[in-house]
């Protein structure tokens, strides 16, 4: 069953009105999950079911809906809330923190497919939204890793991240009185970074790298996938939106050339100089910025 097909009997106000519990139960039917759950079952075999799959994968659901940013925020949660426990499929305690780890490790061995439930949906979504896809954003999102950092230690530890780097990004801008401010954000961990419908707000597709990886890099990689495996998108796509960290003239002129899609991307400041306009060398009385904006003055 299609998650929008379900949702569509409401309507997009009414379903901002629903409850947690009632939006989780939503997810849960919709979810084209059965393949890995059956995956993940037949490998347990007669191992034990302390924590049925099925019951840990909705209260990885539950953690999603619910928003918590954490294993255990999401199981102090459960520990309260006897309904959610029951909807989950909990007959009993709720699941250690280990038993989340050694969950989560399973389902990185599956990690193709969970990328097909994801297609899946973005597939349901151009079906019943014909103009899905047309206007896309590209953007990244922090996401800081709980453990410890990589050391000299090489023995194999479930409580260091080996694979987080650090990051850092600058948001720049400029206040109501016109002056500038700046914020710098670092992190050890992971970006997220996605192409999204610009109109729905709904993910077209996604990738994870550590913090490090530059933004324009991984957007690369990510129009190499939507070409090789659903270049169906990027025809239909007629713009996409970015800020200035996407300012590159490779990925302007793929866009472009390649695909037709009207890329509307912020220009970065390449002046080094700091000045803020410089003067045409024909034009005594005309300025431009480093945006490209002439200003004429009065002689």
């Amino acid at each position: 069953m299609a998650i929008i097909p379900q949702l569509s009997l409401f309507g997009w106000e009414e379903i901002e009105e629903l409850g947690d519990l009632e939006r989780l139960s939503l997810v849960m039917e919709a979810m084209p999950d059965e393949k890995l759950m059956q995956t993940l079952e037949t490998e347990r075999k007669q191992g034990r079911n302390d924590y049925p799959i099925r019951a840990m994968w909705n209260s990885i659901l539950a953690g999603i809906v619910f928003q918590h940013e954490s294993i255990e925020k999401l199981r102090r949660e459960l520990a309260r809330n006897g309904q959610l426990r029951h909807l989950c499929g909990f007959q009993g305690q709720v699941p250690s923190s280990w038993a989340y780890t050694r969950f989560f490790k399973k389902l990185l061995h599956h990690a193709d497919l969970i990328q097909a439930m994801f297609d899946s949906l973005v597939q349901e979504l151009r079906k019943l939204l014909p103009d899905f896809g047309k206007h896309l954003a590209i953007d990244s999102k922090a996401i800081p890793s709980y453990a410890r950092h990589k050391t000299r230690n090489r023995t194999p530890d479930g409580r260091r991240d080996t694979e987080a780097t650090y990051g850092v990004k600058t948001y720049r801008g400029v206040k109501e009185d016109g002056t500038p401010w700046e914020k710098v954000v670092r992190w050890f961990g992971y970006k997220l970074h996605l192409i999204v419908d610009a109109v729905y707000e709904l993910p077209v597709h996604f990738s994870l790298t550590p913090a490090h990886v530059a933004d324009i890099t991984e957007a690369h990689r990510m129009i190499d996938h939507l070409e090789e495996s659903r270049p169906e998108m990027l025809e239909h796509a007629e713009t996409l939106a970015a800020d200035k960290a996407y300012d590159d003239t490779k990925l302007i002129r793929r866009l472009w050339d390649d695909h037709q899609i009207k890329p509307v991307i912020d220009i970065r400041n390449s002046w080094k100089d700091g000045e803020p306009t410089r003067s045409f060398t024909k034009w005594e009385n005309v300025v431009y910025t480093y945006k490209g904006k002439s200003i004429v003055s009065a002689r």
